[in-house]
């Protein structure tokens, strides 16, 4: 079976199976209290094949359906398995060190991960046209990637009551798949450093709010 349709199988299916568990969910999800007060560190990769909801899943798995054929194809299907779960576990601990005194906070999805493939990606294939539902004209895959983040940024400075994605988490996903990219494939990032400069002006954006003003943690 071939990576991809492996891990998105897998994914689904935990998180249908928690949909109607809640327990499990409660168990698995990013909790920074279980975390640091009872070492429960198996929530750092567990959180990533959880979701919040159906559309949350299938934001999350298209995305990454899009975009990690091209990841397969630039770094193999090792490259693939370590930019994805390396993005979910390092978007989790960035997740950790600025709710650290938060110990209510909590989140569930594979938005770290797929943030990862997306940005390595696209620092491959910037201008990939990607065409959406209902939506006649490709878009390409920076402005994809800027939207995309846009949203995730929006959402962490705008948080909702129990909102539970880990919007903090495509920060960290994102910085590993560009590193990953970027020493791997110097060549194509290079090339391609506008676009991915682009792609990146809600994370340089979340990165001020976060370091400068301080406005989360």
């Amino acid at each position: 079976m071939n990576i991809l349709i492996l891990f998105i199988a897998i994914t689904a299916i935990i998180s249908f199976v928690a949909f109607n568990n809640p327990a499990i969910t409660e168990k698995y999800k990013f909790s920074v209290g279980a975390i640091l007060q009872r070492k429960e560190y198996i929530r750092l990769l567990s959180s990533g094949f959880l979701h919040a909801d159906i559309m949350h899943l299938v934001f999350n798995m298209l995305t990454l359906y899009f975009f990690a054929p091209i990841v397969i194809q630039g770094f193999g299907n090792i490259g693939f398995v370590i930019v994805y779960l390396g993005a979910i576990l390092l978007g989790n601990f960035l997740s950790l060190y600025i709710y650290q005194k938060q110990p209510w906070y909590s989140a569930v999805g594979a938005s770290g991960g797929v943030s990862g493939i997306l940005f390595a990606s696209i620092a491959l294939i910037p201008d990939l046209d990607i065409y959406l539902f209902f939506i006649p004209i490709g878009i390409p895959g920076y402005i994809f990637g800027l939207i995309y983040f846009g949203y995730s940024v929006y959402m962490m400075l705008n948080p909702r009551a129990h909102d539970n994605i880990g919007h903090a988490a495509h920060l960290g996903g994102a910085f590993l798949g560009l590193i990953y990219a970027v020493i791997n494939a110097p060549e194509h990032a290079m090339h391609n450093g506008l676009y991915i400069g682009i792609m990146s002006l809600p994370l340089i954006y979340l990165g001020y709010e976060i370091f400068v003003r301080k406005r989360i943690g």
